[in-house]
């Protein structure tokens, strides 16, 4: 991969008039891989993404686009493709139809068996011929990856790409998205979603309120969750709960609000360590254990624990 990485901001602030939605980030993304961007509701993840694709112009900092500083003119640099806050397109033309017009936008002249690549690369390629008024959500945003891959992006930059997509959609989606990596480009992703994070993402960015609170591998993330709420599953809960008791660093879980514990289950708190000690001592004392698992997933928690908010909890509209 080159040494030029393909994003390198610093010192990035943005306002709004009297709402600042970037303060003072820092970003680095590499060829070759995907990057994750996450963040409560009004934290500044659609402020950054849209400077990533020459929507927007920052107040102070400086930012470099696949090595090359991005100008006051506002235009997508060369060799970027993506979207924010959803694809738009045309409801009344077809889906091959919507991508000859984007592309036309772009100054892309792609030949038709171009377009009906890119079409079946995201799945939608029995259904180029149909109105795009007729799609669903998740059809939609797999027709705007479709339109972000026409001319081989360097740095693909998406919103919420699984935003509606089924289980079958997301697999296409993530397919794409991983081979786009493998291939030497760089994705910008922004999601909600810690499954779609922990299934693509090597590192990630973790915003709040504007300000950047954590950035690095994923594996560091999940690191910072600490003791975690753990439902066990097993054979005899009686005794398990009895044994439980019995462990250095276990102590009794108490998931907010939820109502976990099954007849053969309980919930308990603890590190790693402490639950890899707990599987032992049920094993030597005889009892099978069935199930074993976090109540809230670990980089969800550490999100929690980083930003103090709740990635679904109703919150003030970002800042765009």
């Amino acid at each position: 991969m080159p040494d030029t990485p393909a994003v390198r901001a610093r010192g990035i602030t943005k306002a709004f008039g009297d709402v600042l939605a970037l303060d003072g980030v820092d970003l680095d993304v590499a060829a070759g891989t995907v990057h994750g961007l996450v963040g409560p509701n009004g934290a500044g993840k659609t402020t950054l993404l849209g400077m990533l694709l020459g929507l927007a112009g920052a107040d102070q900092g400086t930012l470099e686009i696949l090595g090359s500083p991005l100008g006051r003119r506002l235009e997508v640099p060369d060799g970027v493709a993506g979207f924010v806050d959803g694809p738009g397109l045309y409801p009344s033309l077809s889906a091959r139809k919507n991508l000859r017009a984007l592309a036309s936008l772009r100054g892309y002249a792609g030949a038709r068996s171009d377009l009906d690549a890119a079409l079946e690369q995201v799945g939608l390629g029995e259904v180029a011929d149909d109105p795009v008024r007729g799609f669903s959500l998740g059809m939609r945003q797999r027709l705007g990856l479709a339109a972000a891959l026409l001319g081989t992006p360097r740095l693909l930059v998406l919103d919420e790409p699984s935003n509606g997509l089924d289980p079958a959609g997301k697999r296409q989606v993530h397919r794409v998205i991983t081979g786009l990596a493998e291939a030497g480009a760089a994705v910008v992703l922004s999601s909600h979603r810690m499954d779609d994070l922990a299934a693509l993402c090597g590192e990630v960015t973790l915003l709040s309120t504007g300000r950047v609170v954590f950035s690095g591998p994923l594996a560091k993330l999940a690191a910072e969750s600490g003791d975690l709420d753990y439902r066990v599953v097993t054979a005899e809960p009686a005794r398990a709960r009895e044994i439980a008791g019995t462990v250095p660093g276990i102590a009794p879980g108490n998931p907010t609000g939820l109502s976990l514990e099954r007849e053969d289950a309980l919930v308990v708190r603890g590190g790693v360590p402490a639950m890899d000690g707990l599987v032992a001592r049920l094993a030597a004392e005889g009892v099978a254990v069935r199930e074993l698992g976090p109540v809230v997933p670990p980089l969800e928690a550490a999100f929690l624990a980083l930003t103090g908010a709740d990635l679904h909890e109703p919150q003030p509209e970002e800042a765009r």
